[in-house]
């Protein structure tokens, strides 16, 4: 199984989300992770997409978001050639002996304390998703209340291909 990054350049209408989801729900295809939002042009929507398959599967994922009516471009982010990220939010339990420990990995990674409570801390970290693993491994020992993460989205280096929409 491969794992491939599509960037999606789409029309922000009502329901495009769905109808993207929808052809994967309806060929079977796995989402690893999804995230959407409105780029600097108002009038579009950046999708981001991982999905896992095979070599004819992931082409057909391409060939198939292609063919939908909302899709203005569909690029894929190659690693070497793009930058991805993730936000994960980690609220752990801490009594006043632990905190100074775990913020102390945090400040390692660079995360952002941004809620204590007397129980607890909660931490939000960016970065790819092997700076990620990295960090929930190094709190394997603590217990994890909740965890929240937004899926991969990522851009393309450089401006060699970027595309202006009139």
């Amino acid at each position: 199984m491969m794992q491939r990054v599509y960037s999606l350049i789409v029309d922000n209408t009502t329901g495009v989300l769905s109808r993207i989801s929808g052809l994967f729900s309806r060929r079977g295809y796995s989402i690893d992770s999804i995230t959407a939002g409105v780029t600097a042009d108002p009038r579009f929507t950046r999708i981001t997409i991982v999905a896992s398959g095979d070599e004819l599967i992931l082409s057909q994922i391409e060939k198939q978001v292609r063919k939908l009516e909302d899709v203005i471009q569909i690029k894929v982010l190659k690693p070497e050639e793009s930058v991805y990220r993730e936000l994960i939010m980690i609220k752990v339990r801490a009594n006043a002996a632990e905190r100074a420990e775990i913020i102390s990995v945090a400040d390692i990674f660079r995360a952002k304390i941004v809620d204590v409570e007397t129980g607890s801390l909660m931490i939000e970290l960016t970065g790819n998703q092997s700076k990620l693993e990295a960090f929930l491994n190094l709190l394997d020992g603590y217990e994890i209340l909740e965890l929240a993460r937004t899926g991969i989205t990522g851009l393309s280096r450089g401006s060699k291909d970027v595309t202006y929409i009139d």
